[in-house]
């Protein structure tokens, strides 16, 4: 039932652009395997090779650290709605910071939030669709905002603490170089 491509085709680029959160899954080389929850206009596909996504500051960081060891990365979408399917794309990922030369290029793609903690350019080596026959119906009710008011409540400096005191490891204590300085 599974189909494999090489890239994404416009079918599966529209599927991507309807779907209202999408999951992350990384892992290093020992340790836990993190899969996360994404939402909040955070995903661009910006080619059939190519996605960005923008991680907010949130209570963990795995995906950072995750990179730094090994680079590799799952994104997968469900078909919550009237036809089932899953996607997977299967890729790397280049790890970009509000300190790197192209995250501002890049973080333009989406709406404003000093929330912006990371952004993740994909390149897709694999993508795959599955049937999606389990997956439940979901009706979108719409965006929380907890987040957005979080991050306008703590403000820039704010957010610098909590990078500084809850983002700088994993669960497993492995380093995310958040606060580290620019490569040279």
């Amino acid at each position: 039932m599974a189909t494999q491509y090489e890239e994404l085709n416009d079918t599966l680029t529209r599927f991507i652009e309807m779907q209202h959160i999408f999951f992350c899954a990384t892992a290093g080389p020992a340790g836990r395997v993190n899969v996360s929850p994404k939402g909040m206009d955070s995903l661009r596909v910006l080619g059939p090779n190519r996605i960005i996504w923008r991680n907010l500051t949130g209570s963990g960081n795995e995906t950072a650290g995750h990179l730094a060891q090994i680079n590799r990365m799952t994104l997968m979408w469900c078909g919550f709605e009237k036809k089932p399917m899953i996607l997977r794309t299967y890729g790397s990922a280049r790890t970009l910071h509000p300190r790197d030369t192209d995250f501002d290029a890049l973080n333009a793609e989406f709406p404003l939030s000093i929330a912006a903690r990371q952004i993740y350019d994909v390149t897709i080596d694999m993508v795959q669709t599955s049937c999606g026959y389990a997956v439940p119906f979901m009706d979108y009710a719409a965006e929380r905002d907890v987040l957005a008011n979080w991050a306008e409540d703590k403000g820039p400096d704010g957010i610098s603490e909590y990078w500084e005191t809850r983002n700088q490891t994993t669960i497993d204590d492995d380093p995310t170089f958040i606060l580290a300085p620019a490569k040279g």
